[in-house]
């Protein structure tokens, strides 16, 4: 293919880029063709013709849908799906049903069936800004007004989408996507099969000052971001450079939208962040760790691997392996219940102790008049 036409397919809005196309092809599937990709076993018929994936509502004739909540089981007479995947525990003979371990990771390769990401056409569009030592592989895809600055390394497979900015020396490798309007400053390093959602912004000063709330004065952030393998960043999610060294986003994390990481933070691999955190500066996260949505952690504090916070909690020490806390401050989950439990009850347990006070007090005075005892405690 000639330079000219894969400038003329990139730059046409039009063409395939890289994301999931419902409907673009057909795909058909026999229900015991699914079983034997899933290693499932089937109950029902094994003919049944497959050709979508919905939600248990949703789902029609011809649909696959799956129950892995336990609250959905109720849904399972009703749904009008023509097979679902279950755990062992939902058997029956009157649906069509691929009883599995897991049927939440088995949704993740039959989506993957049925909805393949379309690959992207290969090329730098003419309209796209390139600085003339940025080296950008030919398999890579570059749409219009991307901009890529001096000194980066744009690896194969990577798609950058309009309105990307890649600052200068940025490297960003193999088979990673830049959604519309990600902004990824100086020197910062990007894995391979890296995700960045739209408006995610890596690499922007770290929130340093000297003398706050008098002089303000700002404390240049010389350090970088680097985001290893695998990672997936939701959209306007922010991710603070380092002050002198490295914020370190490890293998494997995923980040939902609106959270902000500061500077020299460290999130261990396989982490898992929830909408709208924020994780103050120089903060630790281990291996395996879980932030529900909204959980804030104060900085210059360590939380062990596979620790799990509830939504909403506030996180002002560090926190040992393996553990599960709630509430703000952060507690021991199963303490937080019984605090939450009890707040419901406060106006009652109220009404019951001043009660009890009045009685003491007036047995305590009908004790004091009794004859011989006037006056005597």
């Amino acid at each position: 293919m000639q330079k000219a036409e894969v400038e003329k397919q990139v730059d046409n809005p039009l063409a395939k880029g890289a994301h999931y196309c419902e409907g673009a092809t057909l795909i058909e599937k026999k229900l015991s063709e699914l079983a034997d990709l899933l290693n499932a076993r089937l109950i029902g018929d094994g003919s049944t013709t497959i050709t979508g994936v919905k939600g248990i509502d949703e789902a029609g004739p011809g649909d696959l849908t799956f129950i892995a909540n336990p609250k959905y089981r109720k849904k399972l007479d009703s749904t009008r799906a023509a097979a679902i995947l279950v755990q062992p525990e939902l058997q029956r003979t009157d649906k069509n049903l691929l009883i599995v371990k897991d049927p939440y990771a088995c949704l993740v390769e039959v989506l993957g069936l049925f909805y393949p990401r379309e690959p992207s056409v290969p090329g730098t569009s003419a309209r796209a800004f390139v600085e003339e030592d940025a080296v950008i592989s030919p398999n890579a895809t570059v749409y219009p007004h991307a901009y890529v600055g001096r000194g980066a390394r744009v690896e194969s497979g990577v798609v950058l989408y309009p309105g990307v900015f890649v600052g200068n020396r940025v490297t960003i490798g193999e088979d990673s996507i830049l959604y519309p309007n990600v902004t990824v400053y100086d020197g910062c390093r990007i894995g391979r099969r890296v995700i960045l959602h739209a408006g995610a912004v890596i690499g922007s000063d770290g929130f340093g000052f000297a003398n706050p709330g008098k002089d303000n004065l700002k404390v240049p952030q010389v350090g970088t971001v680097q985001i290893d393998d695998d990672v997936e960043i939701g959209a306007n999610t922010t991710i603070d450079r380092g002050t002198l060294d490295k914020t370190w986003i490890q293998r494997n994390v995923k980040i939902d939208n609106l959270v902000q990481i500061a500077h020299n933070v460290i999130i261990g691999e396989n982490s898992v962040i929830v909408a709208q955190v924020g994780i103050s500066g120089s903060t630790k996260l281990g291996s395996s760790v879980i932030l529900g949505g909204q959980v804030g952690l104060v900085g210059h504090i360590e939380i062990g691997d596979r620790v799990m916070v509830g939504a909403q909690s506030g996180v002002p020490e560090s926190i040992e392996a393996n553990q599960i806390v709630s509430g703000s401050p952060a507690m021991p989950h199963r303490h937080w219940l019984r605090t939450q439990a009890i707040i419901s009850r406060l106006p009652e347990m109220r009404n019951t102790i001043n009660t009890l006070v009045k009685r003491v007090e007036e047995l305590e005075k009908k004790i004091g008049e009794k004859p011989g005892t006037k006056g005597k405690r």
